[in-house]
């Protein structure tokens, strides 16, 4: 099968992650990030050299069986794209949705139909004849980033992934903390205000994704707006334009107020959430990751989010852990997930050989 590849950009954000021209006798993973419309795919060798990585379209409206030939054939395409097909030592998959990580099964997936209840990690191993192992995908991010990204060699890691919803993966000592039953570090969903706050389809009233994702921004947009609030977001819109995060942000670097009220106060609730973990479990550090975080260091509005963020958990937090605890954004962007997922399978291969 020919497989479609999502246009790269001109120029990667870390040398370091360049094909390789030699291949040594190093052991490689294959890394896969299943998202929400392409699937992110690596080859990376033991000393985190990328040898290989592309994206490619992902098919959502296939069944189970093209959707599986599909992912068959991105992990054959980037595996010879490596040039170290016999040094592969294993493979490791992330991808959204609830799962269980043990047994390698994927119960109700955001985007992928007919993948309900599929044992993606046997099917897998059984195709390649390779180790497999399943990964939520923030979990594979954030253990990505405390691999070769900003976290590396910190001891510990509290992970945000914003999007149109808020996720979260935790990394202790070099290992993603998966919880009992394959569940820990959805901190999106932690309740920071139930009476009075945002509804929830599934229950969960007040989440910080309520406030804090795409979805949550806009909904707090939308209401400061029909509440009479003066912003140029209103010509925007009476131009045809649609409200979404990227508008909300340009206006906002624009000097537009209410876009930038908006923007920190999604700094805010991010800073509530954190010092909740931080009084938890105590990390060393809390990175911010994905596609809302306003082109990070590279923009003043972005700087000052972070700044924001900052300000706001040392006026709420410990003292100690308030001027400790790093926090940062994230350096490896959307490569984050497949970086991760090689090192999920490389964690577990070290694992069974007995290596720390």
């Amino acid at each position: 099968m020919q497989v479609p590849r999502v246009a790269k950009p001109a120029h990667t954000p870390n040398d370091r992650r360049k094909k390789a021209s030699s291949v040594n006798a190093l052991p490689c993973y294959v890394g896969i990030d299943i998202g929400g419309t392409r699937i992110k795919a690596g080859v990376v060798r033991e000393d985190g050299q990328v040898l290989a990585n592309d994206a490619f379209p992902i098919k959502l409206d296939a069944g189970r069986d093209e959707g599986l030939a599909h992912l068959y054939s991105v992990i054959d395409r980037v595996m010879a794209d490596s040039h170290a097909r016999d040094q592969i030592a294993g493979i490791g998959i992330a991808a959204p949705g609830t799962m269980d990580i043990p047994e390698g099964i994927i119960f109700h997936p955001f985007n992928l139909p007919g993948w309900q209840n599929l044992p993606i990690k046997k099917l897998v191993r059984e195709r390649f004849g390779l180790p497999t192992i399943l990964q939520n995908d923030a979990n594979a991010a954030a253990l990505g980033e405390a691999w070769l990204g900003r976290a590396q060699g910190t001891s510990s890691l509290m992970f945000w992934t914003l999007g149109t919803g808020v996720g979260g993966g935790i990394v202790l000592n070099g290992q993603v903390w998966e919880g009992a039953h394959s569940h820990a570090a959805e901190c999106g969903h932690m309740i920071i205000q139930h009476e009075g706050g945002p509804r929830s389809d599934h229950g969960i009233h007040g989440s910080v994704e309520l406030y804090a994702g795409a979805k949550g921004l806009l909904r707090r947009c939308e209401e400061a707006l029909r509440s009479g609030a003066r912003s140029s977001l209103r010509s925007r819109i009476e131009n045809g334009d649609a409200i979404t995060p990227i508008l909300i942000a340009d206006e906002a670097k624009a000097g537009d107020k209410l876009a930038e009220r908006l923007i920190m106060e999604t700094a805010y609730y991010l800073a509530i959430g954190t010092v909740n973990i931080m009084h938890t479990l105590n990390p060393a550090m809390v990175l911010f990751g994905g596609a809302m975080t306003f082109d990070q260091h590279n923009s003043e509005l972005g700087r000052r989010f972070i700044a924001k963020v900052r300000e706001e958990v040392k006026a709420r937090a410990f003292p100690i852990p308030a001027q400790r605890t790093i926090i940062d954004f994230a350096s490896l962007g959307g490569d984050a997930g497949f970086i991760g997922s090689a090192g999920c399978i490389r964690n577990h291969l070290h694992q069974l050989l007995g290596k720390a």
